[in-house]
């Protein structure tokens, strides 16, 4: 039976707010959203005097990988693969904890996607992945793998690489890495490339004359980071530094990959060439100590800075480093800071999901989008206000009575 969440506040994001409206929901889809629709025969939910919201969207988060409670020091977390500088091959997914506690505090915090990486050691790290807040077995909660790869300039990969007496050390080490890799990946390519003409031409000959062709040995990273020189999913690049942004930049145009800024905590110093080239990003995490030299210069203002220079912009916890039900907490703070509180909602829905490439499915309360979305019990934007309900596909997974 269709249900029909009645008289609330509704934020489409996408259109203005409904005051008040109707949201539709059958199947775990939203089938119908307005002012104006015939209810008759709906199972009826009154929200007179709430708010509704899309459920949110953190685009950087390390839930279920750093997972709660867990120490680097005690060896049980999975937060990096520091065997080798290099690991495109690895994949977040295989380190998830679906039982980690901090899937529970994203629903009650009304965060329904996570987009999952893991941490910044590796100037070329793995595969990353997005998937909803609730399950039981990760496989049944990704709802897209990969959704890109990750790479990380600055302090973390150089100072990695000092503990661990190997390369890289310096910024112009993390940067030369990357190039080394993405080059040898192109050769790579190349002889896959020319073993298929071979083949091609074998397949020509009569069977007599046909003879076998030997394969070049197959390669899981430098498959990986094909997939990235040939646009087929993005590189997040870890950059914190303006000098780092620009880098990130760099590389991106020499190779010619599809480009997202993660932290861009001086991406405010830049944001006219950020803007121009259209890179979107991912600012986080917004509050917590100066605890390294390039976080000196970093401000709460800068999503506002950045959405007012036309960027993309969306907002992240980098969980556990800031909780992850902190997103709307950080949101706040960020309108407190200068960012437009009548478009502040879109850098926790729809940006992040276009971010992570799932906006087709969320990011907004649209007629045949899944049925993720939020209750308060007022404005979202009030910090004294509560997530009352959380819905993921329509089913209600978090409710503040029980």
């Amino acid at each position: 039976m269709k249900k029909a969440y009645v008289g609330a506040t509704i934020y489409p994001v996408e259109s203005e707010p409904l005051r008040p409206g109707t949201l539709i929901v059958e199947d775990g889809i939203i089938v119908g959203i307005g002012t104006e629709i015939d209810v008759s025969g709906m199972d009826i939910i009154d929200c007179s005097g709430k708010h509704i919201t899309p459920g949110f969207v953190d685009s950087h988060t390390h839930t279920g990988i750093w997972a709660e409670g867990t120490s680097p020091a005690a060896g049980d977390y999975d937060g990096n693969e520091v065997s080798e500088a290099t690991t495109p091959y690895v994949r977040v997914i295989d380190s998830i904890h679906p039982e980690d506690i901090g899937f529970d505090d994203a629903r009650k915090g009304g965060v329904t996607t996570l987009g999952l990486t893991h941490g910044s050691a590796n100037p070329i790290g793995g595969q990353l992945c997005v998937i909803k807040s609730v399950g039981t077995e990760v496989d049944d909660m990704v709802i897209k793998d990969p959704a890109g790869l990750k790479m990380a300039l600055g302090e973390n990969p150089k100072n990695v690489g000092k503990r661990l007496n190997r390369a890289p050390t310096s910024r112009m080490g993390v940067a030369h890495i990357i190039r080394k890799a993405l080059y040898e990946a192109i050769d790579y390519g190349k002889e896959w490339d020319h073993y298929h003409q071979l083949l091609k031409l074998e397949d020509q000959k009569p069977e007599e004359e046909k003879k076998p062709i030997k394969s070049p040995k197959y390669d899981l990273g430098k498959e990986a980071l094909i997939k990235i020189l040939n646009r087929e999913m993005p590189v997040r690049n870890h950059a914190h530094r303006a000098d780092d942004i620009r880098t990130a930049i760099r590389l991106s145009e020499e190779f010619g990959y599809d480009l997202i800024l993660d932290h861009a905590t001086e991406s405010y110093k830049i944001k006219e060439t950020i803007a121009k080239k259209g890179i979107p990003i991912a600012v986080g995490p917004l509050f917590g100590g100066r605890i390294k030299r390039e976080l000196v210069n970093a401000t709460m203002a800068t999503p506002g800075i950045m959405m007012k220079a036309g960027v993309n912009v969306s907002i992240m916890t980098d969980s556990p480093f800031v909780p992850v039900h902190g997103l709307r907490d950080t949101l706040i703070m960020a309108v407190r800071e200068g960012l437009d509180e009548n478009r502040a909602l879109e850098t926790i829905t729809i940006n992040p999901a276009k971010l992570l490439g799932v906006d087709e499915r969320l990011g907004s309360l649209k007629k045949g989008k899944d049925a993720d979305f939020l209750i308060f019990d007022g404005d979202p934007l009030d910090a004294r206000k509560k997530v009352i309900k959380t819905y993921i596909n329509g089913e209600l997974v978090f409710s503040l009575d029980e």
